[in-house]
C-alpha cells in the first residue's frame, strides 16, 4: 500500500512538473514528444496529468479568496483556514502543497513584446500553446495571467493560432478595437487607422471600446473591414489569400496599386515610390510572389501599364 502511495505521489509531481514545463516560451518539438512518451510510460500517467490540470484550475478559481486570507494577520485567521479546507480537498495536504508549489510559476503573469522590421517575418510561442505570426514593421505586446490573455497590435499585422482555454479568453486591441476569441485562427491587420479581421477557424467578436457602437461576430471565411472613418464592411473570403504573406506571397483583388506599393515597401529595404497621383489609384488584382524589388516591379509592369527607373529611394513609378 505504502509503494504505491509512493508512486502516485511520484506521478503526481511529474505530472506538475510537466504541466510547469509546456508553460515556457522555448517548448520544441523534441519536448512536446518526451511529453508525449511520458504519458504513454505508465498506467497512471495521464490520470496524473488530468488532476494537475484540476488542481491549476481549482486554485485559479480559489486565488483571489486565498491570496486575501493569508493576508490576514495570523490571529484572525480560524483554525479550519480556507487554505487548509481547498488543500484537502483536492486529496490531501501534502500532495496538493507539493503540486500547488510547483504550479505557482506558472500561475503568475506574463508579459513581453515582439516587434519586426523591414522585410521581417517572425513566428512566437506563447506559453499558453498560442502560435503568433508576424508580418513585416509590426509590434505587438503580450500579456498572459491566470484568468486572461492579452495582446496589443500597435501597428502592423499578425495571424494568431489560439490555444483553446474557456477559462482564459484571448484579446486582440488595435484600433480602440478589441478581438476576443476562446480558441480559433485568424489574422489581424491594423494600418493607419484602418483595421481588418479575417477568420480561418472558429469564431471571432469585434467589439468597440465605445458600447454605442456596433459589435460584430465572424466565423471561418469572413473577413471585417473597419476604416478610420468608421465605415465597417463584412465580406466572405478565402483565409488562404489573407495568410499567403507567410510563404511569401501577396494576393490583391481589385485594391489600388498606394496600398500594393505600401505592403511592398514593409516587405524591402529599398522602396519604391509612384510618381503619378492618378496611377497611385490603378486596381490590381493578382499575386504577388516577394523576392525582390526589381523582379517585382517587372512583374507589376506586365499588370499594369507603368515602368520603373532609378531613384534616391529605390525604383520610381510611371505610366508607360
Amino acid at each position: 500500500m505504502t509503494s504505491l502511495a509512493s508512486d502516485r505521489d511520484g506521478q503526481a509531481a511529474q505530472a506538475s512538473a510537466w504541466l510547469v514545463r509546456l508553460q515556457a516560451d522555448d517548448v520544441g518539438e523534441a519536448e512536446a514528444l518526451a511529453f508525449d512518451a511520458w504519458l504513454d510510460e505508465a498506467a497512471g500517467n495521464r490520470e496524473a496529468y488530468a488532476a494537475a490540470l484540476g488542481v491549476w484550475h481549482e486554485f485559479g478559481i480559489a486565488a483571489p479568496a486565498v491570496s486575501e486570507e493569508l493576508a490576514r494577520p495570523p490571529a484572525r485567521r480560524p483554525a479550519q483556514s480556507l487554505t487548509r479546507r481547498w488543500m484537502a480537498g483536492v486529496g490531501g495536504l501534502a500532495v496538493a502543497a507539493t503540486v500547488t508549489l510547483a504550479l505557482l510559476p506558472a500561475l503568475t503573469t506574463t508579459s513581453a513584446t515582439y516587434a519586426t522590421g523591414k522585410g521581417q517575418h517572425q513566428q512566437v510561442k506563447l506559453a499558453d500553446g498560442s502560435r503568433v505570426d508576424l508580418n513585416a514593421e509590426t509590434t505587438l505586446s503580450v500579456k498572459l495571467g491566470l484568468f486572461k490573455r492579452e495582446v496589443t497590435l500597435s501597428d502592423g499585422e499578425a495571424i494568431f493560432d489560439v490555444a483553446h482555454d474557456t477559462r482564459r479568453p484571448f484579446t486582440v486591441a488595435a484600433d480602440g478595437r478589441i478581438v476576443r476569441v476562446v480558441g480559433t485562427q485568424f489574422d489581424v491587420r491594423s494600418r493607419s487607422g484602418d483595421l481588418t479581421v479575417t477568420v480561418a477557424r472558429g469564431k471571432v467578436e469585434v467589439r468597440p471600446s465605445a458600447a454605442s457602437d456596433q459589435a460584430f461576430m465572424l466565423t471561418r471565411g469572413q473577413r471585417l473591414e473597419m476604416e478610420r472613418t468608421g465605415r465597417a464592411e463584412l465580406k466572405a473570403v478565402d483565409p488562404a489569400e489573407t495568410f499567403s504573406w507567410r510563404a511569401g506571397r501577396l494576393v490583391y483583388r481589385n485594391q489600388p496599386l498606394s496600398e500594393v506599393v505600401a505592403d511592398l515597401n514593409r516587405q524591402f529595404v529599398q522602396q519604391i515610390e509612384i510618381g503619378d497621383p492618378a496611377l497611385a489609384q490603378t486596381p490590381i488584382t493578382g499575386v504577388i510572389v516577394l523576392d525582390d524589388p526589381g523582379s517585382v516591379v517587372a512583374r507589376l509592369s506586365l499588370m499594369l501599364p507603368i515602368r520603373s527607373v532609378p531613384s534616391e529611394a529605390g525604383l520610381l513609378l510611371l505610366r508607360k
